[in-house]
């Protein structure tokens, strides 16, 4: 059904159709983990230089593997470890150009280089988050930061 294709367009225009496309199947469902699958799915299809694109639910005090794109990963992240523990501490998003040079970062995939976390907040609740790895070192920009978390917003409006 979905192919990896390039679309046309800016990076932005891009970004604002992947945004939409999440909106439209996500619209009434009610499963959380149909939704996180779809928007994982749907991440790895879009972005290029990616290794794994995946969500940590939290769970009893700690972030728990949840629907992914990409090779075996670490099960559970305590809170404030690592990149993804630190995005919940913090309650903002992690953009770190090179992970060898983040103190604690966890190394589930030898191959990741730089990584992007967004935290997913419900009802001024930490619900989890999104974790993307490139092995590229520096792959994420503002402009991935800013559209990445408006996409976790959307599944925010559809997680509640």
């Amino acid at each position: 059904m979905f192919q990896s294709t390039q679309t046309p367009g800016t990076r932005i225009k891009d970004y604002e159709l992947l945004i939409k496309q999440l909106d439209a199947l996500s619209e009434g469902e009610k499963d959380e983990i149909a939704i996180l699958s779809n928007a994982s799915a749907l991440l790895n299809q879009f972005l290029s230089e990616v290794n794994w694109v995946g969500f940590y639910i939290w769970k009893d005090d700690e972030l728990v593997l949840g629907p992914f794109q990409g090779l075996p990963a670490c099960i559970r992240i305590p809170y404030g470890k690592g990149v993804c523990g630190t995005a919940v501490k913090e309650h903002e998003t992690q953009r770190i150009a090179d992970v060898h040079q983040f103190p604690g970062h966890i190394a589930c995939d030898s191959a990741s280089q730089s990584e992007i976390v967004v935290p997913i907040i419900v009802d001024g609740n930490i619900y989890g988050v999104l974790d993307i790895d490139s092995p590229t070192t520096n792959r994420f920009d503002e402009t991935d930061q800013i559209h990445l978390e408006k996409f976790v917003n959307i599944l925010e409006k559809h997680l509640k």
